[in-house]
């Protein structure tokens, strides 16, 4: 099969934010969306514009609510984007399951993720969290709003760096993802004193200011292949002290999109996201990408 970009539909407004969001990475890629729906979701919904409530559809009308979802979905992207190759799948399994399978074909794994409520950000739901600890292809979470094809975002990409284990799948993704939007990256990392150094290395002024200075090389460093390799792309580096995780929620407020990586291993409890991914999955008011690598 091509590679795609993939949207996961469950027909809430988050959903179709995502497939909106999704038609536009497509189009910047060049590449065909591709439309899925688990039907065995255990809750699906039907909503009712009219009625303003939604309404969980009976099992054995299930399917037949999913195959319609997806054909007024494709049929709405199609009109918006009469160049955009359009597929519909109807997948016969669990949600979890159902994406981690579609994700296989993907280039790129799209997701609804409501917000917050009053508090700008993502609700990021145990289906979701379940496919971004397992995706083997970059996942987006999108909230409901992000309309992009009608808004495109105008600020910057954000990368959040981990120098201890600086993937290139990730930097790569980064850059990439900036230089089709046209716009800038900047990269945050943040560093802490080692475990060793105790409460008073904390005070020591000569020693703050060395580690930071090795922070700021050692990002300069690693930075520096990538943007010999992507010239167009003006990028800023941010060293913080600390975690990385509130200076990338604060620069998710004007950035087009926020960019993570997430380390496929399994701790001892099971399958995690670690915790500056988790922060920013659940705070970030931008789609993050979450791209997993070794």
């Amino acid at each position: 099969m091509f590679r795609n970009v993939t949207v996961g539909l469950d027909g809430s407004p988050e959903s179709t934010a995502a497939a909106d969001w999704a038609a536009h990475e497509a189009l910047l890629r060049d590449a065909p969306l591709r439309l899925v729906h688990a039907w065995l979701w255990q809750q699906a919904y039907t909503y009712l514009p009219l009625a303003g409530a939604a309404v969980p559809p009976v099992d054995d009308q299930q399917e037949e609510w999913g195959l319609r979802l997806l054909r007024e979905t494709a049929a709405r992207i199609a009109e918006r984007h009469p160049g955009l190759r359009v597929s519909a799948d109807l997948i016969a399994e669990p949600p979890v399951t159902g994406l981690l399978a579609a994700a296989e074909d993907a280039d790129l794994l799209v997701l609804g993720s409501r917000g917050l409520g009053g508090v700008r950000g993502f609700l990021v739901g145990s289906v979701a969290l379940a496919v971004v600890a397992r995706a083997k292809a970059p996942l987006v979470l999108v909230r409901a709003g992000e309309r992009a094809e009608e808004q495109p975002p105008t600020g910057d990409v954000v990368l959040g760096l981990d120098l201890e284990h600086p993937d290139a799948t990730v930097i790569g993704f980064a850059f990439d993802a900036a230089a089709r939007r046209g716009r800038s990256l900047r990269v945050v990392h943040g560093w802490s004193l080692p475990p060793y150094y105790g409460y008073g290395g904390a005070l020591d002024a000569g020693l703050n200011f060395e580690l930071d200075a090795h922070a700021r090389r050692g990002l300069a460093e690693v930075l520096r292949p990538w943007q010999e390799k992507f010239p167009g792309v003006e990028t800023h580096r941010q060293v913080v002290v600390g975690s990385a995780a509130p200076h990338l929620v604060d620069a998710s407020r004007d950035a087009a999109l926020v960019v993570v990586g997430r380390r496929s291993r399994r701790s001892p409890a099971g399958l995690h996201v670690g915790p500056v991914t988790q922060a920013v999955l659940h705070h970030a008011m931008a789609p993050v990408v979450v791209v997993p690598h070794d």
